[in-house]
């Protein structure tokens, strides 16, 4: 039987994305990139990925959801052709791997809420804060346990549908999460020597706004806040009203999220400079781009805070939340794909939440693998957003611009100039900045850069581990074309 679900208000459709765009991806994510990058430069770098390859990304994505009302795999066969199921396999693939590891950061910002009330201190130094961190991520099975936790909590709320679980949700948790993120930027920058901060993150310096390791870490970071390229803005259009403004939203979006991420980035960077013992000091650990560096300065930050304890269990009981409506777009990808299988809604969040805990644990194990996690996914969220324009372009561009994009509605309009030309340059920009990312892994890792038995940022474990899923999604090609449910454009040409 076909399974009809709610769909979203406008204003819970942009809630949700958003829910998506400002989660730990900003708060987590974006401060360390930001830092190991150079501040300014980076930031000028990832704005400028935002509006040439995110938003225009996005509003395809949306369009071809709106259209299709379908997943991401009976999505590409039915834009692209039945060639192209493969590819919807692999951005679903993508995305599955992506949230199975994303869930690990959600239980380290429940951990650091508990630690709050349990363990929390006033004027801790770094080297606490630092003990700390290291001592829950040495624990395996500590880690696994949250993780465990924080993927129940929002396996529950998707279990409970779209509009009664998701978007009653994100309407509350985003604006939440925005104010105290303001507060904290507001106290962070008024503390003795973040002016040292500021200056890291808001001065362009031009050897790292002239390094291709900029601008690739700019268009990942971009697509792994935005959404763009996950899958889960083509799932999610599956339940926005045909008049939906897509310009407009794919545009709040991709500004929400450089504001999620700019407030972060204002909190973190500073309190870094503020609390360490010497400038030197902290510019080591902005050049580092440690992995538990919002962790680490943050709860330090907090103790210096009449009342720090409450006001860091609410922060991190909110980031954790940010989280969750995350992981609300991730689950949300592989339940669809599962739904237009026949399989029924609540029995497919029960199977993508317990295969992705189960997947997650690797990356739970320890930082190493959770970095290699980032790092292979990372880069094939590029490469998703290549294979979602490549089927764009076979639908073609200027007609998703113009019946969907741009259709009634629509309270602006792109250009022809800004929408299609971003659109046919982006296979070949991911292309030219995947491969050469590959080939720095040589001088990374000269003797080990193609082993993909190796637990490090390499070539061969991309390799490996693209493969895996390029070949499960082209054995299981049949399968979905067979067993997808039909879509509004299903006998259109492009799908024979």
């Amino acid at each position: 039987m076909e399974q009809k679900q709610q769909g979203f208000s406008t204003i819970g459709y942009i809630a949700a994305a958003l829910g998506m765009c400002i989660g730990t991806g900003n708060v987590w994510r974006f401060p360390r990139i930001c830092a190991a990058n150079g501040g300014g430069a980076f930031i000028l770098a990832w704005t400028i990925a935002m509006l040439i390859y995110a938003v225009p990304l996005l509003s395809a994505e949306m369009a071809i959801g709106k259209k299709t009302r379908l997943g991401t795999v009976g999505a590409f066969r039915d834009m692209g052709g039945k060639k192209y199921t493969w590819m919807g396999f692999f951005v679903a693939a993508v995305c599955f791997f992506l949230m199975s590891y994303y869930c690990v950061l959600q239980g380290y910002c429940m951990k650091y809420a508990v630690n709050s009330l349990t363990s929390f201190q006033s004027n801790m130094t770094t080297e606490t804060t630092s003990a700390m961190w290291t001592a829950f991520t040495d624990s395996p099975m500590q880690v696994i346990i949250f993780h465990a936790i924080g993927f129940a909590a929002a396996c529950f709320i998707v279990y409970k549908g779209v509009a009664d679980g998701i978007e009653k949700f994100c309407k509350v948790a985003i604006p939440l999460l925005f104010l105290i993120l303001l507060a904290l930027a507001v106290y962070a920058i008024a503390l003795p020597g973040a002016n040292q901060g500021l200056q890291y993150l808001f001065t362009i310096k031009s050897e790292y706004l002239f390094s291709p390791n900029t601008w690739i870490q700019a268009f990942i970071q971009a697509a792994w806040s935005t959404g763009a390229g996950w899958g889960f803005i083509i799932t999610y259009a599956n339940y926005v009203k045909k008049d939906e403004d897509i310009p407009t939203s794919c545009m709040i979006m991709g500004l929400g999220d450089n504001l999620g991420a700019i407030l972060s980035g204002l909190v973190v960077i500073p309190a870094i400079c503020a609390l360490s013992a010497t400038p030197e000091a902290a510019n080591e650990a902005l050049g580092q781009g440690n992995f538990g560096i919002t962790f680490i300065y943050i709860y330090q930050l907090f103790s210096t805070i009449p009342g720090g304890r409450i006001i860091s269990f609410i922060f991190f009981i909110v980031l954790a939340i940010a989280a969750i409506t995350s992981l609300f777009s991730m689950i949300e990808v592989g339940v669809k794909v599962l739904v237009d299988l026949g399989i029924v809604r609540k029995k497919a969040v029960v199977y993508v939440c317990l295969a992705g805990f189960l997947v997650g644990c690797f990356s739970a194990w320890s930082l190493n693998n959770i970095d290699n996690q980032d790092w292979v996914w990372g880069v094939g969220l590029l490469v998703s957003g290549a294979l979602i324009a490549l089927a764009a372009i076979k639908y073609g561009v200027e007609k998703i611009r113009n019946e969907e994009v741009n259709a009634e509605g629509a309270g602006m309009h792109f250009p022809k100039a800004y929408f299609n030309v971003c659109m046919y340059i982006m296979p070949v920009l991911v292309a030219v900045m995947v491969i050469y990312w590959l080939i720095q892994t040589k001088d990374w890792f000269p003797d080990t850069w193609l082993n993909p038995f190796i637990i490090q940022d390499n070539t061969g474990t991309i390799i490996l581990q693209f493969a895996v899923v390029i070949v499960a999604g082209l054995a299981l090609a049949k399968f979905f074309n067979k067993k997808t449910e039909k879509g509004p454009i299903t006998k259109d040409e492009n799908c024979q």
